[in-house]
């Protein structure tokens, strides 16, 4: 069977390029007789993996050298959790919720502390980011939490918050490497590796090493950012095959230009999509436009049993992970670095041809 287009939110579509390299390094990876997955991770060879990597996430996204670069496990959802243990010294921070996510940051920072809705748009279904300044946040707040790309209603933030002296923490998880971003605004980014990066497994945290040994005394070691910066991400086994595959995906983004090149093909792949959506009137797409996400393009018909029909149809051609989140219905296209233009330019003409044929009464 030919490779499908992946239209998944995640685990996500991986570039071939990168599939290809790990195939043929999986049984004998640089002729040390084993496959990465086999390896110690205190042996030199997987050391040399991980040091790579790295350096070259530092490279491709332009960390400065005052952050620390960990390779955890858990997923993103841990960081709702470790983020508070980690930062909230004075007992207060501030959320904006924007969607799933940063609810249910927001829901599990208020176990540990004072923890502030300080604006949210769940009043209009989250179709829109909400618009904060400065002033919206309390001064004491020890960091203000945001989600930066909402896979889930396919919104996204168009500019960075501004925080103050506040440190901005922020969710990068479904937008990560997808364009440059100043990582100088954040006090940490936090990612889980399935959507843009690696298999899952992986969670990726940059943090500003002033914000470093806050953490409260009953914070469990393995969510302590200091002890995991303190043993260069192996205070435990890491994900070692995710922390290799990562690297083969840093390696292929530097390959293409660096994330100004792939900020240039996530734009032209969406503004197909896109542009396609805003130019007939058989699907809407529910996001603000100003709100819009480059990585995941929500659309529905208004009919649930056309939504129905167009997601099983979609994936007899090739189309597949069509269908929207439980919790908002209709379609969502996720198309992450790894999607070809090819790929939605199958979709486009699949969606042209299902409304030809299937009018609505």
């Amino acid at each position: 069977m030919e490779r499908v287009y992946n239209f998944s939110a995640g685990p996500s579509m991986m570039p071939e390029e990168v599939l290809q390299k790990a195939a043929a390094e999986m049984l004998n990876y640089e002729n040390s007789g084993m496959s990465v997955m086999e390896m110690s991770h205190r042996s030199p060879v997987y050391e040399k993996i991980i040091t790579d990597a790295e350096n070259l996430l530092r490279q491709v996204m332009e960390i400065p050298d005052n952050y620390k670069v960990l390779f955890l496990q858990g997923g993103a959802s841990t960081q709702f959790a470790a983020v508070p243990l980690n930062l909230m010294s004075n007992g207060k921070a501030d959320y904006v919720l924007s969607g799933q996510f940063s609810t249910k940051a927001y829901q599990e920072a208020q176990k540990y502390g004072d923890a502030y809705a300080a604006a949210s748009s769940k009043d209009i279904n989250f179709s829109a980011v909400p618009k904060v300044s400065k002033e919206d946040f309390r001064a004491d707040a020890d960091y203000v939490h945001i989600c930066f790309n909402n896979t889930i209603y396919g919104t996204k933030f168009s500019y960075i918050p501004d925080t103050g002296d506040i440190p901005l923490v922020a969710d990068l998880s479904s937008c990560i490497l997808s364009e440059p971003v100043d990582v100088s605004k954040f006090g940490v980014i936090y990612a889980g590796a399935q959507k843009n990066m690696a298999p899952a497994g992986l969670t990726v945290v940059i943090i500003r090493e002033d914000l470093l040994g806050q953490a409260r005394k009953e914070t469990p070691t393995m969510l302590d950012y200091k002890v995991m910066a303190d043993n260069g991400s192996m205070y435990n086994t890491p994900p070692c095959y995710c922390i290799y595959v990562a690297k083969l995906v840093y390696e292929w983004i530097l390959g293409l230009g660096g994330l100004q090149a792939m900020k240039a093909r996530n734009e032209k792949k969406a503004a197909l999509l896109y542009g396609y959506l805003d130019g007939q009137d058989y699907y809407k797409a529910p996001v603000a436009k100003d709100s819009r996400s480059m990585m995941n393009v929500t659309f529905v018909t208004g009919d649930a049993d056309l939504d129905k029909k167009f997601c099983a149809e979609a994936a007899k051609a090739g189309l597949v992970n069509l269908k929207g989140h439980r919790s908002v219905g209709g379609m969502r296209a996720s198309i992450y670095n790894a999607m070809p233009y090819e790929g939605v330019e199958k979709l486009v003409a699949f969606m042209k041809e299902f409304a030809k044929n299937n009018p609505k009464m």
